[in-house]
């Protein structure tokens, strides 16, 4: 949902991918020394408001290439997050303890009654259902709010934004920080949600899959959404394979191979619609 904004703003933002693992870590590191997850997600919040900042310093104002900025806030990540996990945990890999405060799971009421779907859907982290929310929230700031109007306005023609009296490169600032909290809150499902442990790269290439996402729904927050749920399933159909002795390393693939077929299914179609 963070990277819609940046979409929108016409900033290619490739950061996500670092945001999501520096999330994960501060998450578990206010959870660890406050045992508690709000501090938690209090930390990843403010953690991904600075790489934001920093990301915005040089692509906004040194005019450094996105790309390549955003590449070096992915290493910053990797390399900054595997450091500060050595030195104050004083482990390799992956950092456990009792500590760690997990997010709280919501047990809904009628839903937990119905069988099937109760095993489905209930009983998950409440940052899951916080970001369907947040997907109809977006849709309408974007689409429904001067706000978004602006947004759009200044990824499509900044010249246009800069003749209201708006600075299109504030508006872009927005976005990446809207952006960077966001993904912020995406890692802190990773460590304290989706487990309760922080591991070295733990993110794993999920924030390169958000952004195959977002450029094929075009930025639509609904269709992240639903895409989003497409790919989670098959995140799980990973675990299910390896249940039948496929080795992990093959069946850890699969969302990667998903991500890269429909890639080539959507540039297939829109070649064949633009001859």
């Amino acid at each position: 949902m963070g990277g819609t904004f940046t979409y929108y703003a016409n900033v290619f933002n490739i950061a996500m991918e670092g945001m999501m693992l520096i999330g994960a870590f501060f998450g578990v590191l206010g959870s660890y020394f406050f045992q508690s997850w709000a501090m938690g997600m209090l930390f990843a919040v403010i953690s991904g408001a600075v790489v934001s900042l920093i990301f915005s310093v040089f692509a906004l104002y040194l005019k450094t290439d996105e790309f390549l900025t955003g590449i070096g806030i992915n290493m910053l990540a990797l390399g900054g997050t595997t450091y500060l996990l050595r030195n104050i945990f004083d482990v390799k890999g992956a950092f456990i303890s009792p500590r760690i405060e997990s997010l709280p799971t919501w047990d809904i009421p009628i839903l937990n009654k119905i069988p099937i779907l109760s095993e489905i859907l209930n009983n998950h982290p409440f940052i899951v259902y916080l970001a369907i929310l947040l997907a109809l929230l977006i849709e309408v700031i974007i689409f429904h709010t001067k706000f978004g109007l602006r947004l759009r306005a200044t990824g499509e023609d900044p010249e246009t934004t800069r003749s209201l009296g708006i600075s299109p490169n504030n508006m872009k600032f927005v976005s990446i920080l809207l952006s960077g909290i966001l993904s912020s809150l995406a890692g802190i499902f990773l460590s304290l949600g989706y487990v309760t442990l922080f591991s070295e790269n733990m993110s794993n290439g999920r924030g390169w899959i958000s952004l195959a996402i977002i450029i094929l729904v075009k930025g639509r927050p609904l269709g992240i959404l639903l895409m989003s749920l497409l790919f989670g399933f098959f995140e799980s159909v990973t675990f299910t394979l390896q249940n039948f002795n496929i080795p992990s390393q093959i069946t850890s693939m699969l969302p990667y191979v998903i991500t890269l077929v429909v890639l080539f299914l959507y540039s297939f179609n829109k070649s064949k619609r633009e001859k």
